[in-house]
């Protein structure tokens, strides 16, 4: 019995002494490392930890394999030298981040926004003891309030503590701006007091010493976070653009100052693809060694170069030279697309046809969109707005890569969503029938991408035409709203003597054939009309055998009043585990109080956010239905029945619909 309790006590010796040691390593590549690599990421000959390589939808972890005996008041210090490239050069998605976390495995967690870390249902959980500071290139508006690129300290899930814009503080003073994206290698430099419970994040340019005044502080007691046992490394994810995430070397130390990585020794990155040298050796291939067939060839090539310069001329005029990264050249688009091919057609609509491409260089699936665009008044101001549209960032929101100009019709490039519009899996018998997590997740998303146009981005954008067809699926079913702020674009290009009114009958407000104006409460109206369609498999309004066709918010508040309104659902909805019927009330519900035909009695978007995440309880609509006989005015698809109201108005922006006006009860109205 002594010799066991002596045995122990050594034991606990042993491990106290460790502790007070401090575990500690450096890698200056990582050709010889004791790493743990899982995912996508893979160690490369030259020594790099590469943990993404151009991929989209992906994930990769690298962890220390030995687990690090954290205890009270633990210190640590650790140094890392990264670099993100994109095979955009203005986008990218969606970041790394440095871990310390209680298993190095992180079962279920996802790439894209939750930078393989976690997933919708552990988020921000406390059980999760996980400590990461993000390096996060894309916005994602259901954790952040900050925009694209920046630093921050996350504690068990991705709603940082404490964040920052990307940079650092030069001379210890002025503030110098840094782009995560850049491609060019990074320090980062993360040191915690135990003793002061003081975490301290530095980033710097490669060639740039450790500044002395750190870009983020945070005082937190790390002690009820970090396990005992537990595992540090890294993590990183890829949304829908194609990007490669590096670490070229690393250094940590338990209780002291990490050893300085010594920058001459670390491994070379990939050398950027430069096409103008393989342009060049075509040419000189192409020289002809005779002097008569040079002459001969010579003069076919000026004849060929004078016809495909016209095939592909564009105008360019000086001010567009400051959006030169967003202008696209023809020619690449035209190569893309294979000449604009009908094969390649994805589909046609008001404002023009849309054609799939990709593009010949950086083999990036887009989508191209040929919008005509005849008059030169506001060119200018049209632009600058397709520019300014393009920096949205959203995981709900198709991204807008650029644009290109040439005659009379506009190109618009975008991130191409390969399961297309959401509108063939609600109508004439789909292949696939989307469960219902997919549809609320759907009609989840496209609120929270409307929320950030409305009110989270530095400008208001309204919308003006959302309804199925404008929701793309990417490759994981989660929908994206496409063609924001076109409509409102395409108007520059208008007659200014002439007025009209820009959208789709069944999702446009009643207010808006008043005052020809479109609002984010007129969004709002279409979002409802909307959200019934994904639930009922319906469209807003479908032609019935009658003069007057089938009015879809009618036809949900007819079981609304016998209260049976979950009957309105579409019946071909699968009723499997994922069913939840108290998630398909909600949305009918909702969707009714969005088509109220009074803008002030409609949610707005953050509202219906809070609606749908259950943060806030729906109100009753009970109520109204007392009140339905004494109400005058219809539901806002149609005209009020005011003589002033009865008149036609487009059903798109190049076609017209008439519709008569007709008295129906409309509780969500508010009565009299």
């Amino acid at each position: 019995m002594i010799i066991i309790k002596l045995v122990v006590t050594l034991l606990l010796l042993a491990t106290v002494f460790a502790t007070s040691e401090g575990t500690s390593f450096i890698y200056n590549g990582f050709r010889s490392a004791n790493l743990a690599i899982d995912g996508v990421s893979s160690l490369l000959s030259d020594g790099l930890l590469r943990l993404t390589s151009g991929t989209k939808q992906q994930k990769g972890h690298a962890f220390y394999s030995e687990p690090i005996a954290f205890v009270k008041n633990s210190s640590f210090s650790t140094s890392f030298v990264f670099a993100i490239r994109s095979e955009y050069p203005t986008l990218s998605g969606h970041g790394i981040a440095f871990v310390i976390s209680s298993t190095k495995t992180l079962p279920g967690a996802l790439p894209s926004q939750f930078l393989g870390l976690f997933n919708e249902t552990n988020n921000g959980h406390p059980t999760n003891h996980v400590l990461a500071v993000e390096l996060d290139t894309i916005q994602n508006s259901e954790f952040e309030d900050i925009n694209d690129n920046h630093v921050g300290i996350d504690i068990n899930g991705l709603n940082s503590v404490k964040s920052a814009p990307a940079g650092y503080y030069a001379d210890g003073s002025q503030f110098q701006n840094l782009s995560l994206i850049s491609g060019l290698p990074m320090q980062v430099w993360l040191d915690y007091d135990g003793g002061k419970n003081q975490i301290s994040v530095t980033l710097a340019p490669i060639n740039v010493k450790k500044p002395e005044t750190p870009l983020l502080t945070l005082s937190h007691d790390l002690s009820r976070i970090l396990r005992r046992s537990s595992y540090v490394g890294f993590s990183s994810s890829t949304g829908s653009i194609s990007t490669s995430h590096y670490i070229l070397g690393w250094s940590f130390k338990l209780n002291g100052k990490a050893e300085n990585l010594v920058i001459t020794e670390l491994p070379k990155l990939p050398q950027l693809a430069d096409g103008k040298n393989e342009q060049s050796m075509i040419l000189l291939v192409g020289m002809p060694l005779i002097s008569v067939c040079l002459i001969f060839l010579l003069s076919l090539s000026v004849v060929h170069f004078i016809k495909r310069k016209k095939k592909f001329s564009e105008m360019l005029e000086d001010w567009e030279q400051d959006y030169g990264p967003h202008r696209f050249k023809y020619k690449d688009l035209y190569i893309a697309t294979k000449g604009f091919r009908e094969e390649l057609l994805l589909g046609s609509g008001g404002f023009g046809r849309v054609y799939k491409g990709i593009m010949p260089i950086s083999k990036i699936e887009v989508a191209v969109k040929r919008v005509s665009h005849e008059s030169r008044q506001g060119m200018r101001e049209f632009v600058a707005e397709i520019v300014s549209i393009g920096r949205l960032r959203h995981r709900n929101l198709v991204p807008l890569l650029g644009y290109c100009r040439r005659k009379g019709e506009l190109l618009l490039v975008y991130d191409f969503m390969p399961n297309g519009s959401l509108d063939k899996y609600l109508y004439n018998q789909p292949r696939v029938t989307l469960n219902w997590t997919q549809r609320f997740r759907i009609i989840k998303g496209i609120a929270s991408g409307l929320c950030y146009l409305h009110e989270e981005w530095e400008q208001v954008v309204v919308h003006r035409d959302i309804k199925a067809s404008n929701i793309l699926l990417d490759s994981e079913l989660n929908g994206r709203l496409g063609d924001f702020g076109l409509a409102r674009l395409c108007d520059h290009g208008s007659d200014p003597q002439t007025t009209h009114v820009v959208g789709t009958l069944g999702y446009l407000a009643p207010e808006q054939t008043r005052i020809r104006k479109a609002t984010t409460s007129s969004d709002v109206f279409a979002f409802g009309a909307f959200t019934l369609e994904v639930v009922c498999g319906r469209r807003p309004i479908e032609q019935g055998g009658g003069s007057d066709g089938v009015v879809l918010v009618d036809w949900v508040y007819g079981f609304f009043r016998r209260g049976e309104i979950v009957e309105a659902k579409d019946q071909n909805l699968p009723m499997g585990r994922e069913y939840r019927e108290g998630e398909v009330e909600l949305a009918l519900k909702l969707g009714l109080l969005c088509s109220n035909s009074e803008p002030l009695r409609r949610p707005n978007m953050r509202q219906v956010v809070q609606y749908l995440n259950g943060d806030v309880p729906l109100p009753d609509l009970s109520s109204l239905i007392s009140s339905s006989s004494s109400s005058g005015l219809t539901f806002g698809h149609r005209q009020e029945t005011h003589h002033d109201s009865a008149m036609s108005f487009p059903s798109s922006i190049d076609g017209s619909f008439s519709q008569s006006s007709s008295i129906a009860e409309s509780l969500l109205s508010g009565g009299r």
